[in-house]
């Protein structure tokens, strides 16, 4: 029986890094240097190693995830039967994301890292590349649409949220758990959520979407400068539920009159609300000013979505349209 045809991108990460004579470690591994240092991955399929980019993950950008989208989706289209990608964990969760947007087949994508540089005593890059490799070409993946693979744990590319600096164990998806473990060397997938609507991979890069946090006695004076700097739409991430200071729902009411504005919330985990409390800066209130709501996206993903989703066309119904999936 022919093995799965599997292809490797690395991008670069932590997983791909060693010591350098500067001090620190830095990226240096490529995709076939990788995958030869994992001798069971030959068992496991027939894999095919590229390194698109060898970059620390916080120096990747979204117009990179875009060549890898478009990168995977012409292998499937050649007949691969799943797709891995090496990188830096610090960015994961919004790589993940752009995938899951962009790659609409039904071949599994895999992002897997490393916490421990491949220097270090107990490196976790080695298992989590094999049980990511596991996981893309075993069939349980299939139709789920972009995974993250790291510590033996299987994520939906929507939930995961890196949520430690230091420990192998920094995945998580507060708001569901994992989806699936890899145990004895098998992927095995207990939960099966619905694939959502995608956007194109050949539409271009997003456009640039504003992402602010909001806390305590921030007056919002940043907010009338956001358009006149090229910002497409903004993303705020609203205390609680989505809430701001009474004195600031005007300010975003104007904003969204201009641009769209999506409001998510700072919390770990849970929705944005939509009808519960109704006093000034409340959600209800935001809302009836024109703010769109996240539903279950985190700020990051939020701010991805909204940018692509205006790529090609503009204003409040596109972007309501491109989020009313995840209410």
């Amino acid at each position: 029986m022919a093995k799965p045809r599997i292809l490797v991108l690395s991008l670069g990460g932590t997983i791909t890094m060693l010591p350098t004579s500067a001090g620190g470690i830095a990226p240096k591994l490529g995709a076939a240097e990788l995958v030869a240092a994992v001798p069971t991955l030959a068992e496991v399929a027939e894999v095919e190693a590229h390194s698109p980019f060898r970059l620390p993950s916080p120096s990747l950008s979204p117009s990179n995830l875009v060549q890898v989208a478009q990168r995977i989706e012409e292998a499937f289209a050649q007949g691969c039967d799943g797709a891995v990608v090496v990188q830096g964990t610090d960015t994961i969760e919004e790589s993940a994301f752009i995938l899951d947007l962009l790659v609409g087949a039904e071949q599994p994508v895999v992002i897997t890292g490393a916490m421990r540089g491949g220097d270090a005593p107990g490196a976790d890059g080695p298992a989590n590349l094999l049980a990511a490799v596991r996981t893309a070409a075993a069939e349980e993946a299939h139709g789920l649409g972009t995974l993250v693979v790291l510590n033996y744990d299987i994520h939906a590319a929507r939930f995961v949220r890196k949520s430690h600096t230091a420990l192998p164990s920094a995945f998580a998806s507060p708001l569901v758990g994992p989806i699936g473990a890899v145990v004895e060397g098998r992927p095995r997938v207990y939960v099966r959520p619905t694939r959502l609507p995608g956007q194109p991979s050949y539409g271009g890069p997003p456009r640039p979407v504003a992402l602010l946090r909001w806390a305590m006695g921030e007056d919002g004076r940043l907010l009338e400068a956001l358009p006149s700097h090229g910002y497409a739409g903004a993303v705020i991430e609203g205390m609680g539920a989505g809430h701001v200071p009474a004195e600031v729902a005007p300010l975003l009411g104007d904003l969204a009159a201009r641009i769209p504005v999506v409001l998510a919330t700072r919390c770990m985990a849970g929705p944005v609300f939509s009808g519960t409390y109704g006093y000034a800066g409340g959600e209800i209130d935001l809302i009836g000013r024109g703010l769109i709501p996240a539903g279950i996206l985190s700020g990051l993903k939020a701010r991805l979505l909204l940018g692509f989703a205006l790529r090609n066309a503009h204003g409040q119904a596109c972007a309501a349209a491109a989020f009313a999936p995840y209410q």
